[in-house]
């Protein structure tokens, strides 16, 4: 009897790679000061292929690998170099309650496919940001410990200026992504950084990783299973 290949997480590879259902991928150290600079350096020279004036790029990753903290860190390294941007987290369009929790708190199938509002995303970031449109972007929609619309203005971004998009599953949906970032983290550094009372989202992401692969899809891959010493793919 064949046996099944183990995890791509789990299978043995050299220190300093990471196995995608592309091959490895290797991953050298780096601070998060520089991978901050160097990514903002590397924004600078990027064009959008459909040509819209606003580069998108995704911040990707699971709660617990803080990717706001990167988007945050690159969006002060674009403002020293002059270049606007502007930091959204899919935490602001998240459901209603009655929609998000309808199976109940702990439904990892709805935390996966029915938390996060896609449709609110494509129309209130994405559509603004299409060629020909006027830029006027929604940072939020819904507050989550009220559960209430956070009735936020629009926030203008200039032609030129960056969205920077955080948030987990992000490449899943098909959003018009000019770069990808996607902060990994090993199965087990992901149950240790995660909350005990978030463990039932675990396997969501595990679900993730084996339909999406977004380690072996994004542009930059970035390992953050210690938060002290991260590693990129350059």
């Amino acid at each position: 009897m064949r046996m099944r290949d183990p995890p791509l997480a789990r299978r043995r590879t050299r220190p300093g790679t990471h196995l995608t259902h592309h091959g490895p991928v290797r991953l050298e150290a780096i601070t998060w000061d520089r991978l901050g600079d160097l990514l903002a350096e590397r924004l600078l020279e990027l064009e959008p292929a459909d040509g819209s004036p606003w580069p998108r790029i995704a911040f990707d990753g699971a709660p617990a690998a803080r990717p706001r903290d990167l988007a945050e860190r690159v969006a002060e390294a674009l403002r020293v170099r002059g270049r606007p941007s502007l930091v959204v987290g899919t935490e602001g369009f998240l459901r209603p309650a009655s929609l998000r929790l309808e199976y109940g708190r702990q439904d990892v199938e709805a935390y996966y496919n029915a938390w996060y509002d896609t449709g609110a995303l494509w129309r209130e970031v994405f559509g603004p940001l299409e060629p020909g449109g006027d830029g006027r972007v929604l940072p939020d929609l819904w507050d989550p410990a009220t559960d209430r619309a956070t009735r936020s203005s629009h926030v203008p971004l200039p032609p030129g200026g960056f969205l920077l998009l955080h948030g987990p599953f992000l490449l899943r949906h098909w959003f018009p992504f000019d770069l990808s970032v996607h902060l990994l983290l090993s199965p087990g550094a992901l149950r240790r950084h995660t909350p005990e009372a978030e463990h039932w989202t675990l396997p969501a992401f595990e679900r993730y990783e084996h339909e999406t692969d977004p380690a072996g899809s994004a542009d930059v891959l970035v390992r953050a299973d210690d938060p002290r010493h991260p590693a990129w793919n350059g």
